[in-house]
């Protein structure tokens, strides 16, 4: 099957899953067409089957900002017409699924029908999509795709809730490729960091105001205050001034380390004994899954998609969002010498249930089934 794949290129959770997803296809014997203004961080490798388009983004001193849209959509055109793709799956609603049915709509009138699919990842729908500016756009471009997926219960239930969507939604959760994220023999950088045996905490993010990265550091302070611990934080965004400020008030400085955006993030993950994710919102929770698929365990907010992700008691606590003494209460429990094993085994046989060659497939048959539905409308 010929997949155009739609997605931003950026470290964010979307771009992650279109980018690891099509990487998966390809090995299987598809061909994935990404078309994105810029190469996707997690495409570290090519192959025979795996193609990149570069969205041109014109810069003309009339547009105050540039119709990346407009961009879009002609490349959707070019791509489909030229590749003779099969189906296209735009992933995160804004501006992807509004672009594509108009690369259709286009493609229509040269004789050419694409089905599209759309999966929705969070923000799309939860924080962006309910802007009155986007709203009937969203609802629209939802309504006209072929196919539509979510990656959470939750988040479907949020996309009925907040919007007039008339087509089915189609759960696919996120996944992960155990074959990457494990845990691999990093000691010496253990050391390093906790060069006397203290606990290392580790969260990362797009450091925005949704993921509460202060928690983080607030949490770490009180729990320091109980057991030697060091914590990593991974990642960069609006947030991270105001973290360090925060860091420097609690003289927590000299114990946190700032790494930034990092690719390998694995390697870092599989040093850390708990993984901290305290987001006021998490469709799904994909850095979550990344850590426990490095055994490590979860203390997290019980919003969103993440109590079908980490089950309470066994893979880690959640807890309410901003109930920081909770979450120090929690985190004290899994990180006990006597229970800390227990929680990582734990972690890694839940991230199993989530391989991306469990989860893959799922995609593959949705597909067929969009594109068979799509040729049996052709021919009527």
């Amino acid at each position: 099957m010929k997949i155009g794949v739609v997605c931003y290129p950026t470290f964010g959770g979307s771009g992650v899953v279109a980018t690891e997803l099509g990487k998966g296809l390809s090995k299987i014997g598809h061909q994935i067409h990404f078309i994105t203004y810029d190469q996707p961080t997690r495409l570290d490798f090519f192959n025979e089957n795996i193609f990149y388009h570069e969205v041109g983004i014109p810069a003309y001193p009339l547009f105050h900002y540039p119709p990346y849209e407009l961009a879009l959509a002609s490349k959707m055109v070019n791509v489909v017409k030229y590749e003779k793709l099969d189906v296209l799956h735009v992933h995160y609603a804004i501006p992807h699924a509004s672009a594509a049915y108009m690369a259709k709509k286009i493609l229509e009138t040269q004789g050419i029908y694409i089905p599209v699919v759309t999966t929705l990842h969070g923000t799309d729908i939860t924080l962006v999509g309910k802007d009155a500016s986007y709203e009937p756009v969203v609802t629209f471009s939802i309504n006209q795709s072929e196919g539509v997926t979510a990656v959470s219960e939750d988040l479907k239930r949020d996309t009925y809730a907040h919007f007039d969507i008339k087509k089915d939604i189609e759960v696919i959760p996120n996944f992960v490729d155990v074959s990457r994220f494990k845990k691999q023999r990093k000691e010496h950088f253990k050391t390093a960091i906790c060069p006397f045996g203290e606990k290392l905490l580790v969260h990362t993010s797009n450091f925005r105001a949704v993921k509460r990265v202060e928690d983080v550091v607030r949490v770490f302070d009180k729990l320091r205050k109980h057991i030697p611990c060091k914590l990593i934080l991974v990642g960069d965004g609006p947030e991270r001034m105001n973290i360090e400020k925060l860091c420097r008030e609690l003289s927590t400085c000299s114990d946190i380390r700032f790494l930034g955006k990092l690719d390998a993030v694995e390697e870092v993950l599989s040093v850390g004994d708990l993984f901290i994710m305290p987001s006021e919102k998490e469709s799904f929770g994909l850095a979550a899954l990344e850590a426990m698929a490095c055994e490590v365990p979860v203390i997290s907010s019980n919003t969103g998609g993440l109590p079908e992700l980490n089950v309470q008691g066994k893979t880690g606590f959640l807890s309410n969002v901003g109930d920081i003494d909770d979450m120090v209460k929690n985190a004290l429990i899994i990180l006990k010498d006597e229970n800390l094993p227990a929680f990582k085994k734990n972690a890694l046989e839940r991230a199993k249930e989530f391989d991306i060659n469990r989860i893959m497939p799922h995609y593959v048959d949705f597909y067929e089934k969009i594109v068979a539905e799509h040729k049996k409308v052709q021919e009527v």
